[in-house]
């Protein structure tokens, strides 16, 4: 069972009343980056390549086609017996953009980020709300305890 929204915003911090909607929390754009080295995952781990920061022109990023790693602005802490799943907000599909992540595990805490794949060019302001968290009801052994706990916070 999805969680309702007042119970996911008391789980992210900051949030402002917009933010909060009936099934989940928006979650806003913080900065946004191309992959500027090739990164490696191979059977006993991980690297990361290396990113560049994407500058915002009067606080706008004007993308173009192509795949960017977005982080959010929000700090997010899965709660045990919850699972939490990231989702593009309508707009940005309308926009021909679709926003990816990866299952949030219970126990994560940190401000994480997401893959951006813009198929036309569009406007973004640093700020706007981009994407939505959901939280589920979930059985589990253990919470996580990855590489990416406590990220940027």
């Amino acid at each position: 069972m999805f969680r309702s929204g007042s119970f996911v915003a008391d789980r992210i911090d900051p949030t402002t009343a917009a933010q909060q909607q009936p099934n989940g929390v928006d979650l806003t754009l913080s900065a946004v980056f191309e992959q500027a080295s090739p990164g490696r995952i191979d059977q006993d781990g991980k690297s990361i390549g290396d990113r560049q920061e994407l500058s915002a022109d009067d606080g706008v990023f004007r993308l173009q086609p192509g795949g960017y790693i977005v982080q959010y602005g929000e700090t997010i802490s899965i709660p045990e017996e919850h699972v939490g799943f990231v989702y593009p907000r309508s707009s940005l599909l309308r926009n021909s953009c679709m926003l990816n992540t990866a299952v949030w595990d219970a126990g994560y805490e940190g401000k994480g980020e997401g893959l951006l794949e813009v198929h036309h060019e569009i406007e973004i302001e640093a700020g706007a709300r981009i994407a939505q968290l959901v939280l589920a009801g979930a059985d589990h052994e253990g919470t996580y305890d990855g590489s990416y706990q406590g990220e940027r916070i």
